[in-house]
Formats: structure tokens, sequence, C-alpha cells
């Protein structure tokens, strides 16, 4: 049995090491020696012919028909014409061809990775594509109205926010085609990352019509520049509606072909989620709409496919010389989940706590509300993990009474083995009648403790997710809780205190568990180096608490704390 279980554990490691080495290497900026990334595996050509279908009446520009191509940098240089619209939050960059808005750059929120410069979220560039489209169909085959791939004329304008000015709008206007002729309005709002975009469709011809409004979010499969390898975040398109709530997709199951999504529905939106930012379109409800996420050919500009979510809306007939509005809103920016909430109920899911967020979501609340005591991100984890291990107080305690007790008895047990090391089985039964004399549980240290995980997981994804940390200090040299710790001091200090409180639980009777139990928290340590400050900020914490309310129950138990070194 011990056997077993030596070999379990040292598989365990082992692992462990293949897996921290590969992201090692990935970290430095090498290829992955066990497990490339899809940036490193062959490029994928989607052929349209053979991807997820689109509802009908999707003109050529759409249409999954013949191979579906967005077109490169180059081919569009020659036609396009840039517009640009700023307010005291966002610069906003808009392509004449559709009218469509190709890049967002947030100004109130630094790239790290590029000193001097903000984020950019929707970008249309050789490096990068990602990009908010719509346009009109044709409910009569072969008739082509104006899409994102037509040339429009902007009126005139403002094209900057004024001081005493709260709202700001750009028209974009094409021509008429087949009788149909449409109008875009952006109308963007101080202080606001969502816009509202209104649709005119002007009947000029001599019959009824009744086309349909797409909406669009297309990117590359790429994530994001200085993502780490040490974590993951969802990088991908989501739909939310009324009937099956938040659901997002891999861009591996796009391409796979394993799009299992609401496909109809008259409320919610589609987004393009990342790491602490999202895009949005979002329609009025009770307006009808079909939804669908495929994967489209991009040619040889970049190294992966490009992916696509739309929403495709009929609208009623417009008689000769009517006019049908469509407004809609579009958002893009940071996933501050306040924020998100008051803009459609539902849109804060963008920022993702998985299968946890029904505790992820009161702890945001908790943490927030000290935030706005404290004016302090740091300081608010500290506190914030302060009241759960007051919370937890009880718990922990009879899990560290229990510990006592095992480290009590723990010379009368490595005794017996040594005694017993050649007769497993009475060695067995010898140590569970201690243990009944005793009145020790073995597993007792084990379940309290257990039961506390999924909250201090669901805080972990509340730290890793809430962009509000980002650039936020907390004292001396950290000057971003998204930033791992730039002279290593928190992982070191956190490295020590997981040392300390490993030392001070009793020893395993099993010398290789014994052993174990040192290696792996100096092998998970590592990854720390590489983690955001404000996670490492919140395990010092949690482990400095853990170790004090240890060592008191230990004194007021009679069993002195005592160093337990290995033995190697």
């Amino acid at each position: 049995m011990n056997d077993i279980r030596r070999t379990i554990l040292w598989v365990i490691f082992g692992f462990s090491m293949v897996l921290l080495w590969d992201q090692w290497q990935v970290h430095n900026g090498n290829k992955a020696t066990f497990f490339p990334t899809p940036a490193q595996q062959a490029k994928v050509t989607v052929d349209a012919a053979s991807a997820a279908p689109q509802p009908a009446g999707v003109p050529a520009p759409l249409a999954l028909s013949g191979t579906v191509t967005v077109p490169s940098v180059e081919t569009r240089a020659a036609t396009k014409e840039l517009v640009q619209l700023e307010t005291d939050v966002a610069k906003l960059s808009f392509d004449t061809e559709g009218g469509t808005l190709v890049r967002v750059e947030l100004l109130k929120h630094a790239d790290e990775h590029k000193p001097g410069s903000n984020i950019v979220l929707l970008d249309d560039s050789k490096d990068r594509i990602y990009t908010a489209q719509t346009g009109l169909i044709s409910s009569t085959p072969g008739v082509v109205l104006a899409t994102h791939k037509t040339v429009m004329t902007v009126h005139p304008g403002p094209r900057k926010l004024k001081d005493g000015d709260n709202t700001l709008s750009i028209t974009f206007e094409s021509s008429t085609q087949n009788g149909v002729k449409l109008l875009k309005t952006y109308t963007v709002k101080r202080g606001a990352y969502d816009m509202t975009v209104k649709h005119d469709i002007v009947n000029t011809g001599s019959q009824d019509v009744a086309p349909q409004l797409y909406f669009q979010l297309v990117r590359d499969g790429n994530k994001p520049a200085g993502e780490s390898s040490f974590y993951s975040t969802f990088t991908g398109p989501a739909i939310y509606t009324e009937a099956k709530k938040y659901q997002k997709v891999e861009f591996a199951d796009i391409k796979k072909k394993k799009v299992d999504v609401e496909k109809h529905s008259s409320t919610g939106y589609i987004a393009m989620v990342q790491h602490y930012f999202a895009s949005a379109w979002i329609l009025p409800d009770g307006m009808s709409r079909d939804i669908s996420i495929d994967a489209v050919d991009i040619g040889a500009t970049l190294s992966d496919c490009c992916y696509r979510v739309t929403m495709i809306s009929p609208l009623d007939a417009i008689q000769p010389g009517q006019t049908k509005s469509v407004t809609a809103t579009f958002y893009a920016g940071p996933q501050e989940e306040k924020k998100l909430e008051v803009l459609y109920p539902g849109l804060e899911l963008v920022k993702d706590y998985g299968w946890l967020t029904i505790l992820a979501k009161p702890l945001f609340w908790l943490l927030h509300q000290l935030n706005n005591i404290l004016g302090n991100w740091g300081w608010s984890i500290v506190s914030l993990v302060i009241l759960l291990k007051a919370a937890f107080y009880w718990l922990n305690a009879h899990a560290y009474q229990s510990m006592a007790k095992m480290k009590a008895i723990n010379p009368r047990i490595m005794e017996m083995r040594e005694r017993l090391k050649d007769n497993p089985q009475q060695m067995q039964m010898e140590m569970m009648k201690i243990y009944r004399e005793e009145k020790v549980n073995p597993m007792g240290g084990c379940v309290p403790i257990a039961l506390q995980i999924p909250v201090f997981i669901a805080l972990y994804w509340v730290l890793l997710s809430t962009v509000e940390i980002r650039n936020a200090p907390w004292i001396g040299w950290i000057h971003d809780l998204s930033a791992p710790d730039p002279f290593f001091i928190l992982p070191l200090f956190m490295t020590l205190t997981t040392l300390l409180q490993t030392a001070l639980n009793p020893a395993p009777p099993d010398p290789m568990q014994a052993k174990m139990m040192w290696i792996m928290p100096l092998a998970f340590s590592v990854m720390f180096f590489f983690f955001p400050a404000g996670l490492v900020l919140y395990w010092i914490t949690n482990n400095v608490l853990s170790i004090a309310q240890q060592w008191l129950i230990n004194i007021r138990m009679g069993v002195p704390p005592q160093f337990n070194l290995p033995k190697f």
C-alpha cells in the first residue's frame, strides 16, 4: 500500500515539474517543450463551406458559400478613410468602409507592456483584427444592400468632446442600393464606455422592403499580449439570452464545430471577452434575433483564423418613403462589474468567475465596500482575508486542534512504525488502536479546511478578474497589484510563510510523504513569482493568519510549537 502511495505522489510531483518547466519556457519566449500553445501549432485555415451555417439570406461578404476572407490591410489601404472621435475616456477610430468601428483606445487604462501607451481593445492592423461590424441583408435573394463592406460618407461635425458637452455624435451614410439607404449614427457619452448606435433604414424605392439588420464582432484567435503562462483566463466569444443565460465558447471548440449555444432569442447580447476587458452588442429586449458563432479564413496576415459572433434581426416591412430606426448599444471597455450591471442585467457576467460565481459575486461586493472605506485595494485585500479568517475561525480551530493532537502522539506513531516496519498489517492495526485510545481522527484536520477551499478559490478568481486593481498601488515598491512584484519580495515572503506553516504541521509517519510535504510547497511557490502581486498578498495574509492561529491553539493545548524540519 505504501509503495502505491509513493508511486502516485512521485507521478503527481513529476507531472507538476513537467508543467512548470513547460510554462517557464513559454514565459521566457521559447517554444513549449511538451505542450505547444495554439499560437505555436500549425496555422489552421477554416474552409467556410464546412463552417457552422449562418442564417439564411446572408450576403456574399457574410455567406458561407465559398471561402470568406477578411481582407488584408494592404487591400483596404487604398480605399478606406479613418475618422477619429475622442472622449475623455476613449479614442475611437471608424472606417468609412461600412462605418465600422475598427479601433478603441482606452485612455484611462495604461498598457503595462508598452510604457507610455494605453490599452487598445479593438484594432485593425497587420498584427490584430478585432472590429465591430453592422449592415443590412436583403430578404430577396440576389439583392445586395449596404453591408460592412459598403463605402459610406461621413457627415461633418465635431470630432472631440468639448468641455461642458456630455455627448458627441458621428453619422455615416451609404449610397442608395436597390432602393434602400442606411445611416449609422454613433453617440458617445462623457465618462462612459458604452455608446448608442442608431441605424436608420430609408426606403427610397417604390415597393415595400423588409431587410434584416446584422451586428457582429470579429477578432483573431490570439490571446492578448502579455498574458501570463502560469494562470489561464478566457478569451473568446460569449452570448447571453434569457433562456440559457451566459454561454461562452472556446476558440478551439469553434474550430472543431462544437458550438452549442442559443440560436434564437428576443433578449440578451453578444460579446467578445478577454482578461479585464470586453466588447458587446446589446439589442432592445423583445427584438427577435438569430445568433451564430463561426470561424473564417483571414489569409496569411495573421497566424491564426478569425472568429465572429453574429446577431441577425429581421425588420418589419418598410413602406416607400418611410424610415425604420433601430437603436442598439455597443460597449467596449473594462469589466467594471457595477457599471456593467446597470448597463444591462447579465452583462456583468463577462467578468467570468466560472462555477464559483455564486460565492465570488458577494466576495467582490464585500471587497468593493472595503475599498470604498479604505481607499486602497491592497489594504482592502488584506482586510477581506482577515474577515474571512474570522468567519472561519472555529472551523480552523477544530482543524488545528486535530493537528495538535496528531503532533502530540507523533512520537508514539514513529516508534511503533520503526518497531513494526517489517509487519505492515500489524503496523496498521497498532496505528488504529493508538488513534482510538487518544481519540484522534487523522482526517479531522482536513475536513474543516476542505470546506473553506471553495471560498478561497472564489476569492482567487475575484482578485484575478477585477480590473479595478490594474495599475492600483499598494505600498512602497508595489505600484500595480495586477502585475508581478518587480523585486520578488512578496513571493519570497510567501514561500517562507508556506515553509513555516509546513514545519508547524505534524510530520507524516511515512518518510516519503514527509519529504513530499516539503517538496510540493517549494515547487508550487515557484509559480507565485509570476502571479499578480494582489494574489500573492492574499496568500501571504492567509498564511500569516493561519500560522498565528495554529501557534496559539498549540500553546493552549499544551503542545509547544515545534518545527518539523525535513530529513532528506
